[in-house]
């Protein structure tokens, strides 16, 4: 019993300091994008006075991505990817750590329409698996960091413990291990402590140097009323349309990126994004500036030109993913949900304002719940952006989203596997 209890407390100290380690990293590669991002954007174009330097970057940013991805591997790899071969191979592989971070830290400073979850979460995976190979008291527990790392990741990421924590547990397969083997409460006290330690030295840098992530603005309150849940019957089907068109989307420009070659096609993403940031700057970035400014002056975007930003940014963003300027697609999905739910709040009321956020969060959560198959995950997610007033109504949107897509997906799977009998 002492022996046991001994372990257990060896183990909880090794995961807050891979929780403190893992913010760290998290908190470093964030800033350093964030002063280069102001670099590129801002100083640049302020002090060369050369017209479209910006693109002239993104171009050549895009080039030299494309001769890593010719010389080294397609880094990053998304988060689906890396946790995939984190279950079936019990191990991701650290050696190429160098490209590994180059090739996330490119795209989010380029403006590229991504997040840096992916990128992140393969950084951080590596680096326990480096941990694991190194560290002997660490190397029976590799499987079980990595879970943690990636719980870490989520969390600090999205602002969000209980996210990263229900995004890993929602995904549970008991057969694969690690952290698995453990029971529920004991798995939940450890992604508790290292989420912890990471939250903590989070805080004193921000507080110390400044914050690395401002975060997703929120909206302060979700006013509903009757009018409102009657317009579920409309939210609820555009969220599974606008599914079904970023699904639709991702197939276009997969074939795009398979049909061109490597360093051409990451060479003409960049020239695109840097013509999108002098153009169409709102669909630039994961969307977290743009989120600010839409919550602040939504009587100033008309229902038409916001469901066409919805559009665009789908389509930026799966053409970033697909055409070499990768990264995540949580915050530009959310971004453009919501310039959606707006939409549609300003087509059916005369007085929009009180009814976007109800919207908002209903379209939103609809898609959110289909695209990332864990309704609940989706729902502790999207309590980023809107107040946890809202919750039951997402975590419904997202339930009803999760289930019709599935549905539907199983119907088209059956057609197809006639057609093809």
């Amino acid at each position: 019993m002492k022996e046991k209890t001994g372990n257990i407390i060896k183990l909880a100290l090794f995961t807050v300091a891979l929780g403190a380690f893992a913010g760290l990293v998290i908190w470093c590669f964030l800033k350093a994008t964030a002063f280069c991002t102001d670099l590129l954007w801002v100083r640049l174009p302020e002090a060369s006075q050369i017209p479209f330097i910006v693109v002239i970057v993104c171009a050549a940013g895009g080039l030299f991505t494309g001769i890593m991805h010719k010389l080294f591997g397609d880094y990053p790899e998304e988060l689906s990817v890396v946790m995939g071969k984190i279950k079936k191979d019990k191990y991701y592989d650290y050696r190429p750590m160098p490209v590994m971070l180059v090739s996330a830290f490119i795209p989010l400073v380029l403006g590229a329409s991504v997040g840096p979850e992916a990128g992140l979460t393969g950084i951080i995976a590596g680096l326990c698996y480096w941990v694991g190979d190194n560290v002997t008291y660490a190397r029976q527990n590799a499987f079980m960091f990595s879970e943690i790392g990636e719980a870490v990741t989520l969390g600090q990421l999205f602002h969000s413990p209980l996210f990263g924590i229900f995004a890993v547990e929602e995904d549970k397969d008991d057969e694969t291990g690690g952290i698995s083997r453990m029971s529920k409460g004991s798995r939940l006290l450890f992604y508790g402590l290292s989420t912890a330690a990471s939250f903590i030295i989070v805080g004193i840098l921000n507080r110390l140097f400044g914050a690395a992530m401002e975060g997703f603005p929120s909206f302060d309150e979700v006013v509903s009323s009757e009018n409102d849940y009657f317009m579920l019957l409309i939210y609820i089907p555009a969220g599974l349309i606008l599914y079904g068109i970023f699904e639709l989307c991702e197939k276009l420009t997969k074939g795009i990126g398979k049909s061109l070659p490597v360093i051409f096609k990451e060479t003409l993403c960049g020239i695109a994004v840097g013509f999108m940031g002098l153009f169409f700057p709102f669909v630039m970035f994961s969307g977290e500036e743009q989120m600010g400014e839409l919550i602040a002056g939504i009587v100033s975007y008309a229902p038409l030109m916001l469901a066409g930003i919805c559009l665009l940014k789908i389509f930026m963003t799966t053409f970033c993913l697909n055409l070499g300027l990768k990264g995540g697609h949580f915050f530009p999905l959310i971004f453009a949900c919501t310039c959606m739910g707006y939409a549609i709040a300003g087509f059916a009321f005369a007085d929009a304002g009180p009814h976007a956020a109800f919207a908002s969060a209903c379209v939103t959560s609809t898609v959110m719940g289909a695209q990332l198959k864990k309704a609940f995950a989706a729902s502790l997610l999207l309590l980023l952006c809107f107040p946890v007033k809202a919750l039951l109504w997402i975590f419904l949107c997202a339930v009803i989203g999760k289930s019709l897509a599935a549905f539907i997906e199983n119907i088209m799977k059956n057609k197809e596997g006639k057609e093809y009998a």
